[in-house]
């Protein structure tokens, strides 16, 4: 398992979840995450210290905060079409 930390914020399959945890830590409860993968939760960057990546599983990123995020130098990401 890598040493990077995942946060994930809203329920998602299980089938990708697993594949997830084959390469990082996931856990719904990681305090101080390298990375995000929400639905429709909000997303405030500033909360995480350590945070590189926000990925949104769906389209539109409005429940994240972008422009903190861009100041920050972190990545986000959407998928339109796969959730």
């Amino acid at each position: 398992m890598a040493g990077y930390r995942i946060r994930v914020l809203n329920k998602l399959a299980p089938e990708g979840l697993a594949l997830l945890a084959e390469r990082f830590q996931v856990s719904a409860d990681e305090p101080d995450p390298h990375g995000i993968l929400v639905r429709s939760g909000r997303v405030d960057t500033a909360d995480y210290p350590s945070l590189l990546a926000v990925a949104r599983a769906g389209a539109g990123v409005n429940n994240i905060t972008v422009a903190k995020a861009s100041e920050q130098g972190i990545c986000i990401f959407n998928t339109p079409g796969a959730n």
